[in-house]
């Protein structure tokens, strides 16, 4: 038992230095590439002061840039150069369906510029969203300046599902060297990507799953862990220049709030139904009183989970992007080498703690789903009422 014990000290150890140093390898490659990201926006900040006849502002012009940055795409931008007029980076392909599936390239569209022609549609794009219109592109608005043309239904490869392409592959790519790991022994110990992903695999079992679920863990383990990693992997690329705002973007956000909802919703013992419609235990008035309370809450956890992670990653995204705007905005009071110096300092220590809020935020959407679902699958006895 006493050899046990401190073989399993050992790997406990061993463990917890693998996570350190995945730690440092992510901080050592996120510090690498943060001057490229500041590079990148302040040349294209510095184009845009040149253009004093422009009627927007400098405060105008950063938010137009932040908030395409927090957006999705059609089109995989990299660098625009507003000096020669070119924005460098590749088309995605545009799905569109409206009377049969109409499939191009977003370069078609030339950045909104151009009207795109299929099958005697004519489709425009405008602010990243695609309108059915004419053949000269009229867009007739609102008094808000929204266009009330007819939307198509837009299927399309976007950044995001690029984002999302992406993380999936490298999580494929690290399991299954896991999973091959395991198959040649149970006491392999796991090499390259594995060494970093056994330990947190360990962590959501033994400080989330167990804990929270019981002896049913087993059964909603794969989900807590795809949503996991999903989310830490999404966050990390956010950090990247590639500037990803997959988790950033309320709709996926949605799509993962709604998938915690259905386990707990559908996996639900009678036990989580009577406490909902008939709280046991509480005076008959107050039965009916709290059952309308309780079916709010089961609307309420997952838009909790919903906007906490869209609105850190969003605020995130936001103020990083605003720092880096310091190169433009103070350029004229700091110098040019001052700006670029306190942006970088600045960045550089919003990004420290941007990685930890990347993995915070996995770890709070992962520990609610898996409370929820212990509320749900819970044996509750009876005796105690």
């Amino acid at each position: 038992m006493t050899n046990n014990i401190v073989f399993l000290r050992k790997n406990k150890k061993q463990n917890m230095g693998s996570v350190k140093k995945a730690f440092l390898f992510f901080a050592v490659i996120l510090f690498a590439v943060s001057p490229f990201l500041v590079k990148a926006s302040e040349s294209h900040t510095a184009e845009i002061s040149t253009h004093a006849e422009e009627p927007k502002t400098q405060r105008e012009e950063i938010d137009e840039y932040i908030d395409h940055h927090l957006q999705d795409d059609h089109y995989f931008s990299l660098y625009t150069d507003k000096k020669e007029g070119k924005t460098y980076g590749f088309p995605l392909p545009v799905i569109i369906i409206d009377g049969g599936v109409k499939i191009f390239m977003s370069s078609e569209f030339d950045f909104g510029k151009n009207t795109v022609e299929k099958d005697g549609q004519f489709y425009k794009l405008y602010h990243g969203k695609i309108y059915k219109t004419d053949a000269t592109g009229t867009l007739n608005y609102d008094e808000h300046h929204h266009p009330t043309n007819a939307k198509a239904l837009d299927l399309s490869i976007t950044k995001n599902v690029v984002g999302l392409i992406l993380a999936t592959v490298l999580l494929f790519w690290g399991f299954i060297g896991l999973a091959k790991t395991y198959k040649k022994g149970a006491n392999n110990l796991p090499k390259g990507a594995g060494r970093v992903l056994e330990p947190l695999v360990l962590y959501v079992r033994d400080e989330m799953a167990v804990p929270n679920i019981g002896h049913r863990y087993r059964e909603f383990m794969p989900y807590l862990l795809s949503v996991f990693f999903l989310i830490l992997v999404l966050n990390l690329l956010g950090l990247t220049p590639l500037g990803f705002n997959v988790t950033g973007n309320i709709s996926v956000t949605i799509c993962l709030a709604i998938f915690t909802f259905l386990f707990v919703n559908i996996k639900a013992n009678k036990d989580y139904w009577k406490h909902i419609f008939w709280m046991p235990g509480v005076p008959v008035p107050f039965k009916f009183v709290l059952a309308p309370i309780e079916v709010l809450g089961m609307f309420t956890k997952p838009f909790s989970l919903m906007v906490r992670l869209f609105a850190n990653i969003t605020a995130g995204h936001t103020v990083i992007m605003g720092l880096i705007a310091i190169v433009y905005v103070l350029q004229q009071q700091l110098t040019l080498g001052g700006s670029i110096g306190v942006s970088m300092l600045l960045t550089t220590f919003l990004m420290v703690i941007e990685i930890l809020v990347a993995f915070l935020q996995a770890f709070i959407f992962t520990m609610l789903s898996s409370l929820f679902i212990g509320m749900a699958v819970e044996e509750h006895n009876e005796a105690h009422h």
